[in-house]
């Protein structure tokens, strides 16, 4: 991922009431598009201009030809709070973070945890995240279901990782049952991406718990219950089923690895 910063000049009177609420619809845009990454950017207003600095999945990330008709929007309601279109300065690569997919591969997956703020649509090949903006708009001109959904599992994820409360059971019910509401909401987002990619697309299942390793083992698909879905040799050192009809996958409990 890379860093980059985004300069907003004024140029007529205005308030900073009407330039934080174009400026912020803009960068809500971008994110709702898979252009920006993460959940809040700090705006600073210092010598007559506005900064933020970005997170991206790519270089390119901002280019005009990914822009959703939200943004396209946005950045005409930059003229009406008499702004001007954000001038970009490219800050560098950001060493604590991955790269993205170059190459679409033969399969894809649904996948994200709380420590994770790329793209939650993983290349089949080696895991790496896969630039919404990339592929075609997945619901209303933009992303934002998938987003919303990432956010939901990362909130989740946290819960039950932190394990200090009581709703660390219903936030693993969450991400790790096929009758939840989250994964019924993943998978169908996981089924509109493949309509619209033409590529297998899989959905991560947590699995944690369990009684012991053999069990695990044979464990049945928890959608249709095949038992066809154990793999041999683990995909990607991580998943260790898949369920080609269900399009699912999950890793063996992480209790007995």
């Amino acid at each position: 991922m890379f860093v980059t910063e985004l300069r907003f000049e004024c140029f007529a009177d205005t308030t900073i009431t009407a330039a934080e609420k174009a400026i912020n619809n803009l960068l809500e845009a971008y994110r709702a598009n898979g252009q920006v990454l993460g959940r809040e950017f700090a705006v600073a207003f210092n010598e007559g201009e506005f900064r933020v600095r970005l997170m991206l999945p790519e270089k390119e990330s901002l280019h005009y030809s990914f822009n959703s008709t939200w943004v396209k929007m946005a950045l005409k309601e930059l003229t009406e709070a008499k702004i001007l279109a954000p001038r970009e300065k490219l800050i560098g690569q950001d060493i604590n973070s991955e790269v993205s997919a170059t190459e679409f591969s033969d399969w894809q997956v649904l996948y994200t945890s709380y420590v994770h703020m790329c793209s939650p649509l993983r290349s089949g090949d080696n895991l790496l995240p896969i630039p919404l903006y990339r592929i075609p708009a997945t619901f209303n001109g933009d992303h934002k279901r998938v987003i919303r959904w990432q956010t939901e599992w990362q909130a989740c994820d946290e819960l039950q990782m932190a394990a200090a409360t009581k709703a660390e059971f219903a936030a693993l019910e969450e991400i790790s049952s096929p009758s939840s509401d989250l994964f019924r909401r993943g998978w169908d987002l996981r089924g509109r991406i493949e309509y619209l990619t033409q590529i297998p697309t899989y959905y991560y299942l947590y699995r944690v718990g369990g009684e012991n390793k053999e069990a695990e083992n044979n464990r049945p698909c928890p959608r249709c219950g095949s038992h066809d879905w154990k793999l041999e040799e683990p995909l990607l050192d991580m998943f260790h089923f898949r369920c080609e009809s269900c399009r699912i996958v999950s890793n063996l409990s992480w209790d007995h690895q």
